[in-house]
This record gives structure tokens, C-alpha cells and sequence, in this order.
């Protein structure tokens, strides 16, 4: 007779594994359990087929209370220092936010409030008003609305023209991040793009005919405000403009991107377009973003005329396009931080835009003394999140050693896979690391992460 091979190892039971497991895993909802000893069971189920030997039940109920632990553990994104010299860095979340928006953004999330609410008459209102009744006050329009970003703002605005004609200039056809286009926009929302002018030359003349005739009822501005034209360049004055649309009853919509509400120009930047500004010549609709250079939560902010306005409100994709209560909380506490008059103190983006070069200096030199193979160098920051293109800040960092091409790029993954992560930025065959773009309070923990690369990767620190 033959001898019978032994039945191959198998894993246990989903019965067997949370028994064994029952008096560790505490009081749990049963279907999750069952889940996890499925995921577990699976795992243990690829190792045997692998050819690995097979783990004791209780190692495997170990395991799976491993993994119930992990689920239960928030899972936290991994913050960076940001030495790269981009004060709002699209890959990296754009603005920081305030202080006060973060407390604003956990206290709404901690229990009820009144959302949708009147405390005073008890029956439903405005939802969290604050932040509409802060842009009304910072930009002298007659009403406003937020949205979940600047693009789901443009769509509802660009909604009004229904079926009839959008004209846009050429030359303000761009695309606006993440490959989205403002032609796409325009046809998605279901108008008819018409468009005028040349890519570099567009005057008020160019507007006329299509107004004229009733093909169009909107204008559309689009602010260039991730790249820069120059040479043979003309653009329409916005206040002529709005003049002509309004005689042929068009309305002006009026995309500034990054919005500024305070003039970048008093900071030695080209001065960026600001919502009121554009109100005053005759915009019917401004829009602009939270996350740039206003320096709040990702949103999109819409003033201008009250029954426009309202229209947007009433359009049943604005429920679709509606931020949730956190996010209402920190754009109204980043907003409220401008009417206080403290935006250069307590918005991120502002203290570092306000920084003075020299204070930057100080804390090179003071980095420089403790690592041996650094000095202290002068660099240009940029704004960065399709903000102020071309702009540059004057700004103060690390350089670190020079030694080839290789060996920068070492030190430079190094950096970003250390822990904490820093990213910086190669400058002249050296790895350069900006400190306008990095908190102070971080500044020991930079060191020691420069110490540590520069050793990981064979340089004295």
C-alpha cells in the first residue's frame, strides 16, 4: 500500500481565531470582528501557500488584535518641513491655517451647533452665516456665498448663462490646475463659449459684437494668476468692460483665483487684484479661492450682487458644492482675522510673506554654527499655489555641502524620507533649504534632521 501524504496546513476557523482571540479584543461590534478575522485569516492563507511554516492560533489571534488596534487608531497625515522656498505649495496642502481656524474647525466639530438654525426665531436660516457676512464687510458687496472650492464657484456663476453665450478673451483660456480648463468649464456648465481677441492682445472693442448682437449675456474674466504674459500684450480695462456688458444687460464674472485681501504690493510683490477692487469696476461676481492667498481652508468665495447671489444659493448644484460645517467655522475665523486687523500676525501666509529678510539671516546664521558643513545663503522665495507668478521674496537659508550631482540628490531623498521629512530644493549644484518658507519653532527640529541626512549619506554634519 502507499502512504498517504499529510493534509497540507490550514488556517483556522473565523470561529476558532475570534475565541481564541475573544478575552483580548474588548466589547466590539460582532460583523467588524468577523471582518477582521477574514482579513487576518487570508493573510495566514497566503503565508501557507508561500511555503511558510504555520503560526500558532494564538500568535494569529494576536495578529488580528494588532489589526483591530490599528483601525482604531487615527491615522494621521505625515507633516513636512517645508524648506523649499513656495510659501503656498499646491503638493504639500497650500496654505496653513490659522490658529484660530483650526480652534473654529474642532470646536464645530465637537457637538451641535447652530448650522442651519436662527437661535432667535428657532426656525431654519442661513446656513453658518459668519463667513458670508465677513466677505460682505472685507469687500463691500451686497451679499456672498461659500462654496467647496473656487472652481465649483466658477461652474454655479458660469450656470447663470443658462444655455446663451459666455464670452471669454483668449488670452484668458487658461487651465487651472489638476488639467482642468476653463473652455471645459464653460461647456460643462452647459453655455456656449464664444470666444475673442488674440492669446496676447484683447481690447474692450473685441467684446462688442457678440454683446451686441445678444449672443452673449455674460462676460467672464479669468485673472491670469498662475503665469505671466509679457512683450506685445494689451488686456481690456476691467471698469470699460463691465461698462459695455451692462449696456447690452450682460453679466460680469469676474475669476480672480487667488483673491487677495491685502495688497501684496505694500509687501514689495506686483500688486494682485483684490475682490473689491474689481467690485468698484463693475464685476457683478467676483470669485476667488480660501486656500491661497487669503490663507484659510480650501473654499470657493463668491461676492457681488444680492439677487445674483441668491440665484447661486437656490441653484440645486450649490448643495452639491457646499462645504461642511468645519470648514464654514475656519473660513469665518480666517476671515474674521482680517477684520480684526491682525492677518499679518496670525495667517501663516502673511507672517511668512511679512517676515523681514534679516530676521531669516539670523536664524541661518544661528543653524549654520551647529552643522559643519553648512552656510548660511541668500535665496529668493515664491509665493507659489498659482499665485503672483514671477514674484519673488528676497529670503535666507542653509546651504549644504557641495560635493556632485549624485550626492545632492542623495542628500536630498534623504531629507524627505527622514524623519521629520524636510523638503528643500537643489540651487546651484547644492541642496538649499529656505527658511521663509519654514516656522521657526521648527527650526531645532531642522537641524537635527539636516545632521542626521548629512550622515545618512556620508557628510559630516
Amino acid at each position: 500500500m502507499g502512504v498517504t501524504a499529510p493534509d497540507a496546513p490550514r488556517p483556522p476557523s473565523v470561529e476558532r481565531l475570534l475565541a481564541a482571540a475573544r478575552s483580548d479584543v474588548g466589547v466590539r461590534e460582532h460583523l467588524a470582528l468577523v471582518a477582521a478575522a477574514r482579513d487576518e485569516i487570508a493573510a495566514e492563507r497566503a503565508r501557507l501557500a508561500a511555503g511558510q511554516r504555520p503560526r500558532p492560533i494564538a500568535v494569529i489571534a494576536e495578529a488580528l488584535i494588532a489589526r483591530l488596534a490599528l483601525f482604531e487608531s487615527p491615522s494621521e497625515p505625515r507633516l513636512v518641513i517645508n524648506a523649499t522656498g513656495v510659501l503656498i505649495h499646491t503638493n504639500l496642502g497650500r496654505a496653513t491655517w490659522p490658529r484660530a481656524a483650526i480652534r473654529a474647525a474642532e470646536a464645530a466639530a465637537s457637538g451641535p451647533l447652530f448650522l442651519e438654525l436662527d437661535p432667535r426665531t428657532g426656525r431654519r436660516g442661513r446656513r453658518f452665516p459668519a463667513a458670508e457676512e465677513h466677505l460682505v464687510a472685507l469687500t463691500g458687496s451686497e451679499d456672498a456665498l461659500v462654496t467647496n472650492n473656487c472652481a465649483a464657484a466658477l461652474v454655479l456663476a458660469v450656470g447663470l448663462a443658462g444655455r446663451k453665450g459666455v464670452v471669454v478673451g483668449r488670452g484668458e483660456l487658461v487651465e487651472i490646475g489638476g488639467g482642468v480648463r476653463i473652455p471645459e468649464i464653460v461647456r460643462r456648465a452647459g453655455a456656449r463659449l464664444i470666444e475673442v481677441g488674440t492669446t496676447n492682445r484683447t481690447r474692450v472693442a473685441d467684446y462688442e459684437a457678440p454683446l451686441r448682437d445678444g449672443a452673449a449675456t455674460m462676460v467672464l474674466r479669468v485673472h491670469p494668476s498662475n503665469f505671466t504674459q509679457s512683450g506685445f500684450t494689451e488686456a481690456p480695462n476691467a471698469a470699460e468692460l463691465a461698462t459695455l456688458a451692462h449696456a447690452h444687460s450682460a453679466v460680469v464674472v469676474d475669476d480672480l483665483g487667488s483673491g487677495a485681501l491685502l495688497d501684496t504690493a505694500s509687501f514689495g510683490l506686483a500688486h494682485e487684484p483684490m475682490p473689491a477692487e474689481r467690485l468698484a469696476a463693475g464685476a457683478d461676481l467676483v470669485l476667488f479661492s480660501g486656500d491661497k492667498l487669503v490663507g484659510g481652508p480650501q473654499a470657493g468665495l463668491v461676492v457681488g450682487r444680492a439677487d445674483l447671489v441668491a440665484r447661486l444659493r437656490k441653484d440645486p448644484l450649490a448643495r452639491a458644492m457646499r462645504p461642511d460645517k468645519t470648514t464654514l467655522a475656519a473660513v469665518a475665523a480666517t476671515l474674521g482675522l482680517y477684520r480684526a486687523g491682525v492677518a499679518t500676525r496670525e495667517i501663516p501666509v502673511w507672517q511668512t510673506i511679512a517676515v523681514p529678510a534679516e530676521m531669516l539671516r539670523a536664524r541661518a546664521d544661528a543653524l549654520t554654527a551647529q552643522l559643519s558643513d553648512a552656510t548660511t545663503a541668500a535665496l529668493l522665495a515664491t509665493v507659489g499655489g498659482g499665485s503672483l507668478p514671477g514674484e519673488t521674496l528676497p529670503s535666507f537659508g542653509l546651504a549644504l555641502a557641495e560635493r556632485s550631482a549624485a550626492s545632492a540628490n542623495r542628500l536630498l531623498d534623504a531629507l524627505r524620507t527622514g524623519v521629520p521629512a524636510v523638503l528643500g530644493r537643489i540651487e546651484g549644484g547644492r541642496v538649499v533649504l529656505d527658511l521663509r518658507t519654514v516656522d521657526p519653532a521648527a527650526d531645532q527640529e531642522l537641524g537635527q534632521a539636516v545632521s542626521a541626512a548629512m550622515s545618512a549619506v556620508g557628510i559630516a554634519g
